[in-house]
């Protein structure tokens, strides 16, 4: 099995990201491409010490980009939406 720190890459913290961890208990998190989701799974509850009920995937294509005669492309990332069992929460979520 691959490091879990190789695994989960960042956790994402946006609008929507926020309000589905307040509705849901659920965290959502940047993961390795290759990376499937017992791997990830495995990984969440080393790192964090907590019990993963569900965990879900998805690809999001990066955008292309334009710069006047210049081309470019957004990388494309794997999300992933975790959702841990009741009484079950991350601390590095909390805000300050």
């Amino acid at each position: 099995m691959k490091d879990p720190r190789k695994i989960i890459i960042s956790p994402l913290i946006t609008e929507k990201a926020v309000f589905v961890e307040g509705k849901k208990r659920t965290y959502v998190f940047e993961v390795d491409k290759k990376a499937n989701k017992k791997e990830i799974k495995s990984a969440v509850e080393k790192l964090f010490n907590v019990k993963v009920e569900n965990v879900n995937t998805l690809l999001k294509k990066g955008k292309v980009k334009r710069t006047r005669m210049v081309l470019g492309k957004q990388k494309d990332i794997k999300k992933a939406y975790v959702t841990l069992k009741d009484n079950q929460r991350i601390e590095i979520f909390e805000g300050a």
